[in-house]
Order: C-alpha cells, then structure tokens, then sequence
C-alpha cells in the first residue's frame, strides 16, 4: 500500500479519536472518504470486525496491514493512548514515503537509462544493416565494400552488454529476495533501512514497551534480510543479561558502530537514542539518494555517447571503405 495515503488515514483517524468518536465509528467514516482500493478494503474488513466484537488484536491478525502498526495499535490500547501512537504512526510512514520516493526514482532511473540506450544501440544496429545492403550491392554489375566480421559483432556487443545489464536491474526491481539484498548494501538503501529501523524501534520504547519486545518486533520485521542475525544476537546478549547497549549490541557487519554508539550514548533512554539514530541516517539516506541522482544524469549522457560512438564507428568505417571503392571503379 502506498505509505503516503496510510499516513494520511492515520493522521485523520487520530483525529477523529481526539474528539470523542470510538474506533469502529472512526473506521466507518474515514473508509466512506477514501477512494476504493487495498488500504480502504482492509480498513472496512478491520471495522467490520471489531462491530462483530471480534477483539482488536484478532482482527489485525486477518489483515493484510504492516506487521508495526498492529503492534503499534495493540500498544496504543494497553495504554489508552490509541491517537497518540496513530499520530507517530502517521509520522512515522509520512517519513518512509519520503525515502521510499527518493529510492524508486533511483531504482527507475537507471532503468529508463538503460532501455533508451537498448533502443538507440538496437536502432543503430538495424540503420546500420539497411546501409551496408544499399551501399554493398549498386546494380547486378559491381558490389562493393563487405564488412568484415569483428564490425558486425562491434555493432552487437553494446546491445547485448545493455541488455544484460537492463535485465539486472528489472531482476532486482521485481525479486524480493534480490532487492532484500541489496537494501542493506547499496549506498543510500542501507541508510533509508537504518533509518527505519531505528524508528521502528523508537516507536515501540517511546509507548512504554522495553527494549525486548522492540528488538522482538525488530526480528520480526528483517526476520529474512542481513541484518536479522545481528538482532537474534543483540536478543540473546539482552536475555544473558549484558549490563549495557553497548556491550549487547558488540560489533556486527551491517548494523554500522555509529548506529550502536549514538542509541549507547543516550544513556538510560535508549528510545531517545533510537530517535537520534533515525534522523541522523534519514538526513543520510536523503543526502545520498540526492546526490546519486543528481550523479546518474551526467553519467547516463556519457553512457548514451559511448554508446552512439562505439556503434557509429564502424558505420562510418564502411561507408568510407565503399566511397572508395566506387572511387576506384570509377
């Protein structure tokens, strides 16, 4: 579902709760103002239920929402404070679109690069061959120039290095596992899942929970990417009682020493701690992805120049070897 729309039910929901409405009430309002679509269904099934008097925490179960906000909600009404945690929550996914913008648009660029330099190379490819069949045979009398062999692959091999690297990049758009991977590697993607991370976590401790459960949500959440090892041994190091953060979370090879250091710093508050970790790698993630894509414009000129040059090289080799060759029958 799209986290800018969630953010805004949320942001609405809460209010309604501010003034009195109860949430079956609320529900039933904010989905007769929302166009139809996944988040309204789940949203009309989640206060169906409820009216049923089906208990708040079996009816998230059979929803289709985030694994954080039933948590969050279940939190919000152990502690009566049910539109304070929707308005974090709103905060919360109002800053996941922000990044989530930022990554698609690094994530489709250079797609869009790519299949316009596929496009403009396959182009060349076919003008090249019509050329070479007009100039290489004039009349039943005289044919000219052939092309040798290494300028027909010259002209291939640009296509076909593109196109496998087009079908790397829709690979990694389209494979969860893929993309899980490379979330918390690539430059920009780790920061945003940092970012997140901390917030999460943040979330859970700020509404009173301590700090296993959060790191229980946290397992939950990255249960199958790189960083969940690391959590399982943050969890075990807590139950074995190590005395601070900073000994609990030791050193791992995803979740960077900084991250550890800021959380470790704030003391006996670690959901402050939390907190400054996700602005911090948020401000990171934005300055980063910024500053790819402001990279990648440059870069993708340059490569649809190689491109054009490394194709039209040949081209131009075999309609000057045929002008000569007309030259000497002449």
């Amino acid at each position: 579902m799209k986290f800018d729309e969630f953010a805004f039910a949320n942001r609405q929901l809460a209010g309604m709760l501010k003034s009195g409405i109860p949430l079956e009430s609320g529900l039933r309002q904010l989905c007769a103002t929302m166009q139809q679509g996944a988040l309204r269904t789940e949203l009309a099934q989640l206060e169906a239920d409820l009216a049923k008097g089906i208990p708040l925490k079996e009816a998230l179960a059979a929803r289709r929402l985030p694994e954080l906000y039933g948590r969050m909600l279940e939190v919000g009404v152990r502690g009566h404070d049910l539109p304070g945690v929707l308005t974090l929550l709103a905060d919360y996914y109002e800053r996941a679109n922000s990044l989530w913008v930022r990554l698609t648009g690094l994530m489709v660029y250079p797609v869009l690069v790519l299949a316009l330099a596929l496009a403009v190379s396959v182009g060349l490819r076919l003008l090249f061959g019509s050329v070479v069949r007009m100039l290489t045979v004039t009349d039943n009398s005289f044919i000219g120039f052939m092309p040798p062999p290494a300028h027909d692959a010259l002209l291939v091999l640009p296509s076909v290095l593109i196109a496998a690297m087009l079908s790397v990049a829709l690979a990694g758009l389209a494979w969860t596992p893929l993309r899980r991977f490379f979330r918390w590697r690539l430059p920009g993607f780790k920061e945003a899942s940092l970012a997140m991370l901390a917030s999460a976590m943040h979330l859970m401790l700020k509404q009173g929970g301590n700090l296993n459960e959060a790191l229980s949500l946290a397992r939950q959440l990255e249960q199958e990417s790189p960083v969940g090892p690391e959590l399982d041994q943050w969890q075990s190091r807590l139950a074995s009682g190590h005395g601070t953060f900073q000994t609990m979370a030791g050193t791992g090879k995803t979740i960077p020493p900084l991250f550890v250091w800021l959380v470790a710093n704030s003391g006996e508050d670690p959901a402050a701690g939390f907190r400054q970790a996700a602005e911090l790698y948020f401000n990171r993630a934005a300055h980063k992805i910024d500053l790819l894509l402001y990279t990648a414009l440059p870069v993708s000129i340059l490569v649809l120049g190689f491109v054009i040059l490394a194709q039209m090289i040949p081209f131009m080799g075999v309609i000057t070897a045929t002008m000569n060759a007309l030259g000497s029958v002449e």
